[in-house]
């Protein structure tokens, strides 16, 4: 369950991807609790995510994808939801996007959330799309946007950009939250 910081990337619940403040103390504290269970956090460049392309190589050098992935959105989902023990530390896992401020306007920005959104949910579940129990646990998986300028760009605007109608988004004072609206998802 979320804390007192409306997000929690060391556990199973929702919210799946949080935009914040570069260095928030709360961020930082709970990325060191799940590496003290022996969870992976993961840094990303927002420089190495400009493109769809640039994402898919990205992530799939970091996470460590298979040979075969297939360098497309349904295949991230995919991925993110199959995530091996090596990666995640058997425990958890969370990508840290650096200096975001750049991607919250780019093209792809609006699909690379959901997305995120989309594997996180599936990797953070017990159950398959059908509900029907996993042969694993659900893994903990988060996705952290540090941006720059939070204050600059304000909560209500990051939240008016990462707003789209398969997500529910909810902004605090200093951090915006996203995850699956299941209306439209579950």
């Amino acid at each position: 369950m979320a804390g007192m910081a409306g997000f929690d990337v060391t556990g199973t619940s929702a919210p799946w991807v949080v935009f914040v403040p570069r260095g928030t103390a709360e961020v930082q504290r709970q990325l060191s609790a799940l590496e003290a269970r022996g969870g992976q956090v993961h840094h990303f460049a927002s420089s190495d995510l400009m493109t769809e392309r640039g994402v898919h190589r990205a992530f799939a050098k970091a996470l460590r994808f298979p040979g075969g992935y297939g360098g497309n959105w349904d295949a991230l989902v995919d991925c993110l939801d199959d995530l091996c023990g090596a990666v995640t530390g058997g425990v958890g896992v969370a990508g840290v996007i650096h200096a975001a401020d750049g991607l919250l306007t780019a093209e792809h920005f609006p699909l690379l959330v959901s997305v995120l959104c989309q594997g996180a949910d599936r990797a953070n579940a017990a159950v398959d799309l059908d509900g029907f129990p996993l042969d694993r646990p659900a893994m903990p998986t988060h996705f952290v946007f540090e941006l720059d300028d939070f204050g600059g760009f304000g909560a209500a605007r990051v939240a008016d950009l990462v707003r789209q109608p398969d997500l529910v988004v909810t902004a605090g004072d200093r951090f915006v939250a996203a995850e699956l609206d299941p209306a439209e998802w579950h």
